[in-house]
């Protein structure tokens, strides 16, 4: 009996492997899978970006990509995306479940988040809260405008401070985004130097560079390395922190709250769930605290990152710069301060600001999808279940989409009249019913900051600093290597 375990081991392996490397018939073509962790060593987990554009070269732009034990699709280029997340939308705009990022959020009680929630009617009936709210509190209006001009009033005089020596712009533009958020979700700003922002900036760092990073995908490709002392644990243990820290400001919100009149983004879910009671939807405190989560971390991180790109490139091509501050001088003479209103007046600030989006290419990968039934892309066939990876990077720097796809270069956006114009390949907030909730509040973000400092400031590359360094620090959402840069009054 004894002797006959061995023989016993190896049919199990065979099996398994033959079934991990068996495709449905007409499934995408694709590396060969290894049994258990699927294509993981395909990748340079440091930045998986070129690996996938490799790959994309030998099978095209849809082809198989296994994570882990499970399936799955890599697609590339704006007619497939478009297909995928468009055409087939109900198809294709699913969230695979039980990754890290899903137990990253769940860790503490369970409840999804938007971001990573299913294609359900919960998560439809949140995304229609959540876009109707942040409209309601002014996007587009002298509301928001206020809030993200005073906070810049706190970033101008640190700057002035720093007046003659290089300074490092990462922490500042963090904190200035985290608190324009913080100020929607909860009516609050921090001094830059307060413990609360310095955590939640350590924190979203720590996750946005493990979720699709190195321990991220071994998580979900080695199952059995979840329990074990490693990295990932840390996040965990500072993400059950963040949740209790909203769970205080939930608490003290609802003690000092007057029913029907909100003050803030928490205001309006608790009367939203005054107004449902027990009718069995999916609002709850604790979806609540998951929600926080989601609009704190992905409206900071991602402008944060972009105005980190955009000082970089306008240090970097000084007459970029110059001929920004051109624009806005001549449109914004007489005037206190920007609306933004005044984009409409600045198509040259227009096409820089879009082309640092482009080439600072903040979330390659956006966050992964899943098929949500058996479907068809691109004449493939593509079972329910099937985890799906947007590659918005190929789509951002397609040739024949761009007239300079390799290079920052802002006539990507200027037509022969110098008039600003969004190619329909400009998809960095994704496309489909999954397109970033934040987009609108990013774009007046970026808009407003940038153009007040370049108003008041001119921003100059180190003598002695060597070349910049455009090549980006991986993770879910990109950052630049860190840099400095010398600030002066104009």
């Amino acid at each position: 009996m004894l002797e006959s375990v061995p023989l016993i081991l190896v049919a199990v392996w065979l099996l398994v492997l033959l079934s991990q490397n068996r495709r449905n018939k007409n499934f995408p073509p694709g590396p060969r899978t290894i049994p258990f962790i699927g294509n993981l060593l395909e990748l340079n987990l440091e930045n998986p970006i070129v690996d996938l554009d490799r790959l994309t070269k030998r099978y095209g732009n849809v082809y198989s990509f296994s994570i882990g034990p499970r399936p799955g699709i890599v697609i590339n280029g704006l007619q497939a995306m478009k297909e995928a997340f468009v055409n087939k939308a109900a198809a294709f705009s699913g969230r695979p479940q039980e990754q890290f990022a899903n137990h990253l959020v769940q860790h503490n009680d369970g409840a999804p988040g938007v971001i990573l929630s299913d294609y359900t009617s919960g998560w439809r009936e949140h995304r229609r809260f959540g876009l109707m709210t942040l409209r309601n509190f002014g996007l587009g209006k002298n509301s928001m405008e206020k809030r993200i001009l005073r906070e810049t009033q706190y970033v101008i005089k640190i700057m002035e401070q720093s007046q003659g020596k290089p300074m490092d712009p990462y922490q500042l533009f963090h904190k200035v985004t985290s608190n324009v958020m913080c100020q929607i979700l909860f009516a609050q700003r921090f001094e830059y130097e307060d413990e609360p922002i310095n955590f939640f900036l350590a924190l979203f760092h720590e996750v946005n560079k493990a979720i699709n990073g190195r321990w991220g995908l071994i998580y979900d490709c080695v199952p059995l390395v979840r329990y074990l002392p490693l990295p990932f644990q840390k996040i965990f243990k500072n993400v059950k922190a963040a949740h209790e820290r909203y769970l205080k400001t939930v608490e003290e919100n609802n003690r000092t709250r007057i029913p029907g009149q909100p003050r803030h983004f928490i205001d309006c879910y608790l009367d939203e769930l005054d107004k449902r009671g027990d009718d069995g939807s999916s609002f709850s405190e604790k979806q609540l605290r998951a929600f926080l989560l989601d609009l704190h971390a992905a409206g900071s991180d991602t402008t944060a990152n972009t105005l980190l790109f955009g000082f970089l490139y306008l240090t970097a091509y000084p007459h970029t710069q110059e001929r920004c501050q051109e624009e806005i001088d001549k449109v914004l003479d007489g005037k206190d301060q920007a609306s933004f209103e005044d984009r409409d007046q600045m198509p040259y600030v227009q096409a820089v600001l879009h082309e640092i989006q482009r080439v600072g290419n903040i979330a390659p990968l956006g966050a992964f999808h899943c098929a949500t039934r058996d479907s068809e892309l691109m004449g493939y066939s593509i079972p329910k279940g099937t985890i799906v990876i947007p590659n918005l990077h190929s789509v951002l720097s397609e040739e024949g989409q761009w007239k300079y796809p390799h290079e920052f270069n802002p006539e990507n956006f200027l037509n022969e009249k110098g008039e600003f114009v969004k190619p329909e390949a400009f998809i960095p907030f994704s496309l489909g019913p999954r397109v970033c909730l934040g987009e609108n509040l990013a774009r007046m973000e970026l808009f407003l900051i940038m153009v007040t400092l370049l108003r008041r400031f001119k921003f100059i590359w180190p003598e002695d600093a060597g070349e910049p360094d455009f090549a980006p620090v991986y993770g879910t959402v990109q950052t630049p290597k860190p840099y400095f840069m010398n600030v002066i009054l104009r």
